[in-house]
């Protein structure tokens, strides 16, 4: 079954950005049609970018990055919950996608995103990234807006509608992550 990781990207004390993944990983677990999992950048405490040898070496040296790298490679796809911070993604989510290189190729992306104006200018940042990476982003995305989705701006109370943008999202993420199987496999189970 496809595997995909429904990515914390904020780190900050206080952050909505549980409450939204918590949100997404109940409905997309309701569909059956991939195994979904939560992966919090808070559980891996990764410093700021430590390595010295580019990431697409694949030479990493720390025992953080190691474990990092294990986790993004378990996955054939990613769902990336971002905040808008200063019309981009956060430093903790970028940090993190900066530790590790092939372990991201070709494989699929969708993002579902929160601020001001729906969090929409992090995901273009993100979908600049994710091509350099060879990852397939998706075009539909969930956007959530800090006024009309949250109380107070901090308790999570998202609008009926979303999950229609949830499902159409998901549903093009496991198409690209399936898709995209053949061309994960090493070149020798290809052959075979």
């Amino acid at each position: 079954m496809t595997k995909i990781a429904i990515i914390i990207g904020s780190t900050r004390p206080g952050r909505n950005g549980e409450a939204v993944a918590k949100w997404v990983l109940e409905r997309a677990n309701a569909r059956g049609d991939a195994d979904y999992e939560l992966v919090d950048l808070l559980d891996f405490n990764l410093p700021l970018l430590d390595e010295a040898i580019p990431a697409s070496m694949g030479q990493y040296q720390n025992a953080h990055t190691r474990e990092w790298a294990a986790r993004v490679a378990e996955f054939d796809g990613y769902v990336f919950v971002t905040p808008e911070y200063n019309h981009g993604t956060t430093g903790a989510l970028k940090n993190a996608i900066d530790f590790v290189y092939a372990e991201w190729n070709n494989k699929a992306a969708g993002f579902v995103s929160y601020g001001s104006a729906g969090g929409t200018r992090a995901v273009e940042h993100l979908r600049l990234i994710m091509a350099e990476l060879q990852i397939a982003d998706v075009r539909a995305q969930v956007a959530f807006n800090l006024a009309t989705d949250f109380r107070n701006y901090s308790e999570f109370t998202p609008a009926a509608y979303h999950e229609g943008n949830l499902d159409l999202m998901l549903d093009q993420l496991n198409a690209w992550a399936t898709a995209l199987e053949s061309v994960r496999q090493p070149a020798e189970a290809v052959a075979a």
